[in-house]
């Protein structure tokens, strides 16, 4: 019954990578003990904004129904500018340094003016080089198609999102795109390991190097020496037009495929292959990943229209969070609690909240998923 999900396909992956990649043999590994005064982990919880209070309270009722031994630390990162820049407040900071792991709510970001993005600064202050997005279609959920098993994987750091822009002349902004070697290699790396480990036998970098010769000729042509490392895994380079044409016109073309891409290429697919594996990012997990720290998060947005109505869906920070106790390495807590999401969902409409067409609030989808434990 919902055996062999590419999810935990990917917590396996991650839990390999940790101690395989070459010259790397700490990237992605979690290294935290527990708190030896409570015998429990202690995980940073940033909640968010909006929806953000309410699907991370349905986190921490089924965990706790889960027995699961973790310590939730509260992290506030309210932003604050320090020499004009957005930046996360000290304490925060500490609590994650410390703990070396964190679950994020959806955090909402101005659009045009005020702060910078709070995911783009988080990513940046702990070095968080690749996004693991895995999507693949949910048993007994039906949407347009049945069969999509996809993993992509996103350069998390530079290109667009490197936030290197100005204005040239009234009217004239010039935006800079960052693409360097170093980067590149790590986040290519990471997805040849992963290919490996999850047992897929082609890796597919998607670029635009017809117009980015230099930027995205870069991140291609990384990829073709490092291919040679890995002789038992097949490399592909398409063209973003065609990915995108590809996977909507027939997403079963990558099952056996782990697709890596610069950093906006990656933020659209990933959303791409969300809507096509489940038709909402509200059952989509995620997973940041740097050396030595990593944050799960939900991907979509803050959702303020609805927020303090009891009607967000919680599963995509619930799947993010089994992400994570996969790679802390609580297999069992991490097995149980993905059943029981998965199962709720595919029991009935009665059990599915109102973004997937169903007519459960928030807290009645959490009290049926811990029924289901």
């Amino acid at each position: 019954m919902l055996r062999n999900s590419l999810l935990r396909n990917s917590f396996t992956a991650r839990r390999f990578l940790a101690t395989s990649v070459k010259n790397q043999p700490s990237i992605g590994r979690f290294t935290g003990k527990p708190n030896p005064a409570t015998g429990k982990f202690d995980v940073s919880f940033i909640e968010g904004d909006g929806i953000g209070p309410e699907i991370s309270q349905s986190v921490k009722d089924i965990f706790k129904a889960a027995e699961v031994p973790i310590n939730w630390e509260f992290c506030d990162v309210t932003p604050i500018f320090v020499n004009g820049l957005t930046t996360i407040p000290d304490p925060a900071v500490a609590s994650i340094n410390k703990n070396l792991i964190a679950l994020k709510g959806p955090l909402a970001t101005p659009i045009g003016k005020g702060h910078r993005s709070l995911n783009l600064t988080l990513r940046k202050t702990f070095n968080l080089f690749a996004n693991v997005r895995p999507a693949k279609s949910i048993e007994g959920f039906k949407t347009t198609y049945s069969d999509v098993d996809l993993v992509l994987i996103r350069e998390n750091t530079e290109g667009e999102y490197s936030g290197i822009e100005h204005v040239v002349a009234p009217g004239v902004v010039q935006s800079i795109k960052l693409i360097t070697r170093d980067a590149s290699e790590r986040v290519i790396r990471y997805a040849f390991e992963y290919a490996k480990a999850i047992g897929r036998p082609r890796v597919v970098v998607v670029h635009k190097s017809t117009i980015q010769r230099l930027a995205d000729g870069l991140f291609v042509n990384v990829a073709k020496e490092l291919s040679k490392e890995y002789p038992e895994i097949k490399l592909e380079t398409e063209l973003i037009d065609n990915t995108v044409l590809n996977v909507v016109s027939n997403p079963a073309g990558y099952t056996d495929a782990v697709s890596v891409c610069p950093n906006l290429y990656g933020d659209i697919l990933s959303d791409l292959n969300s809507g096509l594996s489940a038709g909402s990012l509200g059952l989509t997990p995620s997973a940041n990943i740097g050396n030595e720290i990593s944050i799960f998060e939900a991907v979509h947005g803050s959702a303020p229209d609805i927020a303090g109505q009891n009607k967000a869906n919680p599963t995509a920070l619930l799947l993010s969070s089994v992400m994570m106790l996969n790679h802390m390495g609580l297999v069992d807590q991490a097995s149980r609690i993905e059943r029981a999401v998965l199962t709720t969902i595919a029991s009935s409409s009665k059990n599915r909240t109102g973004d997937l067409g169903g007519s459960a609030t928030t807290s009645s989808f959490t009290d049926a998923v811990i029924k289901n434990l």
